[in-house]
């Protein structure tokens, strides 16, 4: 599994929304900047934490003309009551094969988790920026909206 760099096309991924609908990232070129987020699992902690910094910085991302995506292997079931428990204004997107975190290359965290890591893809699908940490996730949220911000202009 190749891990995708800054200055790569994002791989073209078609998954299930926690709203039933199947979105591909394609769907969104031409139109807006995209950050997708990888993370481990609906519920936890840290999971919960990052999701809903994303939640509280949402309408700074659409002022920026940004669309928000969080991933995991989680159920479309898990990922609604997740969204609804939370307030989450962003499509959540099941990964339950793992095909979008191969796509990527996503990886493991001590082969163990599975990762957190942000992208940050502009509106003709090319990867622009990626951060990675497990336990930084204010950061996800933070360098994301600075870069989508840089985007805009």
């Amino acid at each position: 599994m190749k891990a995708i760099d800054v200055g790569d096309p994002a791989p073209e991924v078609l998954l299930e929304t926690h709203l039933g609908e199947q979105v591909s990232l394609t769907d969104f070129r031409g139109k807006h900047p995209v950050v997708v987020f990888f993370y481990p699992r609906d519920g936890t902690a840290v999971c919960t934490k990052e999701a809903c910094h994303f939640r509280d910085a949402y309408e700074d991302f659409t002022k920026a003309g940004a669309v928000v995506i969080g991933i995991s292997g989680d159920t479309t079931s898990s990922h609604r009551t997740f969204a609804k428990e939370h307030r989450l204004p962003f499509v959540l997107m099941s990964d339950q094969m793992g095909k979008a975190r191969r796509a990527f290359g996503v990886p493991r965290t001590m082969g163990i988790l599975p990762g957190r890591v942000t992208y940050v893809i502009d509106k003709e699908g090319i990867v622009r920026h990626i951060f990675s940490s497990q336990f930084s996730v204010e950061r996800h949220v933070e360098e994301a909206l600075d870069v989508v911000r840089h985007l805009a202009q």
